[in-house]
C-alpha cells in the first residue's frame, strides 16, 4: 500500500515551439509591429513588420504593406515591401507581390503576379579567392 518509491517528476521541454495560429480577420486592419514564434493568417490588412518563426499565409483578400520575416509563407492575396523566407515561398495563382523577396525556395502557380526583386538564399557559390586573384609574381635578383 505505501511504498517508497517516489512519484516521477514530469520533464519539462526546453522552449517547445508554440503552435497557435494568430488571425487579422477580413475586414480589420492593423499598423504597428508584430513578433511572435506562431503562425500567422492575414486576410484583413497589415500595415508594419512582422517577425516570426512560424509560417506566415496571406489569404486570397488578405493585404501586407510592409516588412515580413518568416519560416515559410503560402501567398494568396497581395504584398507589398521586404519580404524574407528563411525557407519555401508558395505562391498562389491570386497573387500579386511586388519589392524584394529574399527566399530559399519559391514555388509560384501560373498566373500569379510577381514584380521583385528575387535573391536566393544559398544559390549563389562563394568564388575561391585564391583562384582568382592575380599572383604575385617573384622576382629574382642577381
Amino acid at each position: 500500500m505505501f511504498s517508497n518509491k517516489e512519484p516521477k517528476k514530469e520533464k519539462k521541454k526546453a522552449n517547445p515551439r508554440t503552435m497557435e495560429r494568430n488571425v487579422i480577420a477580413k475586414n480589420s486592419t492593423f499598423k504597428g509591429d508584430i513578433v511572435s514564434e506562431g503562425d500567422f493568417r492575414i486576410d484583413g490588412i497589415l500595415e508594419g513588420t512582422l517577425i516570426t518563426k512560424g509560417r506566415v499565409i496571406i489569404g486570397s483578400e488578405g493585404v501586407i504593406k510592409g516588412t515580413v520575416e518568416s519560416t515559410n509563407a503560402d501567398i494568396e492575396g497581395k504584398f507589398s515591401g521586404d519580404l524574407s523566407v528563411a525557407n519555401t515561398l508558395t505562391i498562389k495563382s491570386t497573387a500579386n507581390i511586388s519589392g524584394d523577396v529574399s527566399i530559399g525556395k519559391l514555388s509560384i502557380e501560373p498566373g500569379a503576379s510577381f514584380n521583385a526583386t528575387c535573391a536566393m538564399k544559398g544559390a549563389l557559390k562563394e568564388l575561391n579567392k585564391s583562384g582568382n586573384e592575380t599572383k604575385k609574381r617573384t622576382e629574382k635578383t642577381a
